[in-house]
């Protein structure tokens, strides 16, 4: 009896010094296993290696708190475990909380936070939640701020894709939640902003039309207005050069210098519009001829891998605007009708630009086509919907065509390209054609291959990036005044800047994919009470059969003895 008392008491200071022992270990060596099949629970090391080095606490808001449908609650605990997961890699310099900014009982002090949110950039969304006196109204900001320092940076959390069902949507935040606010994270704490350009000197979009673009990345980039005025080194200073369509043939001197910005690793982004639109003889008249414009760009493009063709795309699936479609009285009555020159584009590709982002809203665009190009990659990042009709320029643009019904056999193309992502060692467009002189002086330093891997995007719309106004004040890029739907432009043109200008690879995050697993839905319906009875029944048929075997197991062992 005493051996046996002795016994127990060593086995429990066994027990107890090991829990101690490991304690004391897991305290200096931190170490999880994520058992998913996605590994949706591990942060990825570009994210670890950032919040492993912040040198001061970075603090995060986040107003997704409260009572809501399941959804978002899962949006808000994934949100919660994501911080949580951060903050250990962090080392202390990570802080959060939750915030209800319903909370307030006094609906002055509620609405003065809600119009601040919304200043700081924050997007409200209006959740009807169904009871049994009817259906009630509620505000919510799905979304977060990160500040460090005094830099505050606004995260949107519930990311918005037309035409996607809830579930889906509210999945692909969740999947998109480690890359939003890694990535504001590292745009917050980042004392070193790279340089951006929008190129002018040839027509191209005022600081006015790209107004909110520029305002989104002066967060993270020193975003400025340059002309190259024949200087050879105008162009060295930016990381990345956006030419937002220009109107105005190039001459050889700026494409030089453009080209030799490229050779040296700089990155472009073209948005081009080939094809000219006059828009005041289409509202005044009801139409008006597209004809082809000239930049004098076609060869440059040409040599890098790709071509922008002289047409206009049509396509079933394209944003509306408002028609004439009758009178009442003197006033005329006006309906929104789908206006087939505006395709509305949906990613397809998986692409990290484009993964998971909502539709983009274009206006007379081109079609595309990518070269053989060596060393030089090539990605379609957006293309046309599996409806789309293509018009060889000059081609004449009516009001009229919105009268008549459709014909689908006209629209018998499929999945134009119409933006590009170029990636390699690209050839000057000057090789073997300039003379000894220049490609000798060493103030030029011709080059006549990129010296290292660079990229660029070529775009056949320039009004993908162009905001419209209402009242002298610009509005969000990708918002339809004529619809209220705010598209992915956005988005788009923050995610190619990005991912040019990336060094640290926190772009590879958006690559992650969760899989929905969800039930299908007329299986669900059709045999609802009997899933409900097995999901109710079984589990505990199956602990009372273990408790009676284990019951009569001890019985028949405790009986024999």
């Amino acid at each position: 009896m005493r051996n046996q008392k002795t016994q127990n008491i060593i086995q429990l200071t066994l027990v107890i010094g090991i829990i101690i022992l490991a304690n004391v270990v897991s305290s200096f060596v931190f170490k999880r296993i994520d058992l998913t099949a996605d590994k949706r629970f591990t942060l990825s090391q570009s994210s670890k290696n950032l919040v492993g080095n912040l040198k001061d606490i970075v603090y995060v808001k986040v107003y997704l708190e409260g009572d809501f449908p399941a959804g978002f609650t899962k949006l808000r605990n994934a949100t919660q475990e994501l911080l949580d997961e951060m903050r250990t890699y962090a080392k202390g310099n990570l802080e959060y909380e939750f915030i209800d900014p319903s909370a307030n009982p006094d609906p002055k002090e509620r609405n003065k936070l809600y119009r601040q949110l919304a200043e700081k950039g924050l997007q409200p969304t209006n959740l009807e939640e169904n009871n049994k006196e009817g259906s009630t109204q509620k505000i919510i900001f799905p979304g977060a701020l990160v500040s460090f320092s005094n830099q505050e940076i606004p995260v949107q959390l519930l990311k918005d894709q037309l035409g996607t069902p809830a579930a889906q949507m509210l999945n692909n935040s969740i999947q998109n939640l480690e890359y939003e606010i890694t990535s504001a994270i590292h745009k917050v704490t980042n004392p070193y902003k790279p340089g951006v350009a929008f190129l002018e000197g040839h027509g191209e979009l005022s600081a006015h039309d790209v107004e909110d673009l520029s305002n989104t990345l002066q967060s993270s980039y020193e975003v400025k207005r340059v002309s190259i005025d024949g200087k050879l080194n105008s162009l060295d200073e930016f990381r990345a050069v956006i030419i937002a369509k220009p109107d105005t043939a190039f001459n050889e001197k700026d494409k030089f210098i453009i080209d030799q910005y490229i050779m040296r690793g700089g990155k472009v982004i073209w948005m081009i519009d080939q094809m000219q639109v006059m828009m005041d003889s289409l509202s005044t008249r009801g139409e008006t001829m597209a004809l082809a414009r000239s930049l004098n760009l076609e060869d440059m493009l040409f040599r890098y891998g790709v071509r922008i063709n002289y047409d206009l795309l049509l396509d079933l699936q394209s944003a509306p605007i408002p028609v004439v479609t009758g009178y009442i009285g003197n006033q005329p009555r006006q309906q929104l009708r789908p206006w087939f020159y505006f395709p509305v584009l949906t990613p397809s590709s998986h692409h990290v630009i484009v993964n998971n982002l909502n539709s983009i809203r274009s206006q007379f665009i081109s079609s595309m086509d990518t070269i053989t190009t060596s060393g030089v990659n090539k990605t379609v990042l957006l293309n046309t919907s599996r409806y789309t009709r293509i018009l060889t320029a000059p081609v004449r643009v009516s009001l009229g065509i919105m009268q008549l019904k459709p014909d689908p056999k006209q629209f018998n193309q499929h999945d134009i390209p119409v933006a590009v992502l170029l990636e390699g060692n690209f050839e000057s467009l000057y090789k073997n054609r300039v003379p000894p002189a220049i490609a000798q002086d060493s103030t030029i330093a011709f080059k006549e291959q990129s010296a290292k891997p660079t990229k660029m995007v070529v775009v056949s719309d320039g009004d993908i990036l162009r905001n419209d106004y209402n009242r002298g004040h610009a509005l969000a890029l990708g918002y339809d005044k004529y619809s209220g739907s705010t598209f992915g432009n956005k988005d788009f043109m923050q995610n190619i800047v990005d991912y040019i200008c990336d060094d640290s690879g926190i772009m590879t995050v958006r690559s992650k994919e969760f899989k929905l697993r969800m039930l299908d839905p007329a299986v669900v319906e059709s045999q609802y009470t009997t899933l409900q009875l097995v999901n109710c029944l079984v589990p505990v048929a199956v602990v009372m059969l273990f408790g009676i075997f284990k019951f009569y197991r001890r019985k028949r062992k405790y009986t024999r003895a």
